[in-house]
């Protein structure tokens, strides 16, 4: 029993459990900020004329050894993956981190930081449309309901962002770039949907190890394919930087504390604190990037992360 259990009377088990609650917390909190902060730095990035094939291409190219190393990591002492697992890897890695990511740093060169969070939030509703046209899931009123007033919350937001003209390129374009980031949640949905059973088989993290480095792969391919090589020579310094930012800071860093949060505090409770997500992007794109934070887009995030509360309290 240490001192501390001794002077508060609380048994060891219960204190050791309280503060493995408390670390959870804080490792989901920080994960949701970091997972957050990749919206500024693609924006920040932007400044620098760089298109979203280059970007992705530096972003995964940083992050290959770390998720090379989760993966090698996460399989030690593990049976080698059998041909049918490797079609699963692939086909999630496609989808969960290529092509999401991919339609997301498209999107995000259209829309404000703040507004793109809002549509990725939408996750777990489109994880539920998935059951219920894949498996018959049925959804509760409640969960309904939820969804109602999340979507209410993003079409507040775009309807205001189609009247102004998002960064000043016109409400077409706003409508082009929150399409292609709502098809980026869309295939996230769908990695997520179709990975159950190989977290079983293969564990979470190395799943998310292997899946992202085969996303990484492709990133660098798709950049050879349809780029010449000067291109990456010629970037300014500052998006060489920022990509290694937002390949460790907002990427890998905050993949490892999720996972560490969901092995202390469960899913439900780490999806519930990462809810802090939306609104740390929209303080970042204020004082960061300079967005503005007006009345539409204070009620969008309001009605966004309360109809997402209500879904995910209701889903348990």
């Amino acid at each position: 029993m240490t001192k501390s259990a001794v002077q508060t009377g609380i048994p060891f088990s219960a204190s050791s459990a309280k503060k493995s609650i408390g670390a959870g917390l804080v490792l989901a909190s920080l994960g949701a900020i970091a997972f957050s902060g990749k919206a500024i730095i693609v924006k920040l990035a932007y400044r620098y004329g760089v298109d979203a094939i280059t970007l992705i291409m530096l972003r995964m190219l940083f992050a290959l050894p770390l998720f090379a190393l989760m993966a090698w990591w996460a399989g030690r002492g593990k049976p080698a993956l059998t041909f049918r697992d490797w079609l699963g890897v692939v086909g999630l890695g496609f989808s969960g981190y290529y092509l999401a990511s991919f339609l997301d740093f498209a999107g995000l060169a259209y829309i404000s930081a703040s507004f793109e969070r809002l549509i990725l939030y939408l996750n777990p509703t489109l994880v539920l449309l998935f059951g219920w046209l894949l498996y018959r899931r049925r959804a509760t009123r409640p969960q309904v309901l939820g969804m109602i007033v999340s979507y209410a919350g993003v079409l507040l937001v775009f309807g205001h962002e189609l009247w102004i003209g998002s960064g000043g390129k016109g409400g077409g374009a706003a409508a082009w770039g929150a399409f292609l980031v709502f098809l980026s949640a869309v295939s996230y949905a769908g990695y997520l949907v179709y990975s159950g059973e190989f977290v079983k088989r293969l564990g979470s993290l190395r799943l998310v190890g292997l899946a992202t480095t085969v996303a990484c792969v492709l990133c660098i391919l798709q950049f050879v394919l349809t780029r010449p090589m000067s291109v990456a020579m010629q970037v300014a310094p500052e998006v060489i930087w920022l990509s290694v930012l937002n390949a460790t800071l907002c990427t890998a860093v905050p993949v490892l504390m999720v996972m560490m949060a969901i092995e202390r505090i469960g899913p439900a409770m780490a999806a519930q604190t990462g809810m802090i997500g939306p609104l740390s992007t929209i303080l970042m794109g204020v004082v960061i990037l300079g967005e503005p934070f007006t009345a539409w887009i204070a009620a969008g995030t309001v009605l966004v992360i309360a109809g997402i509360f209500v879904f995910t309290r209701t889903g348990r």
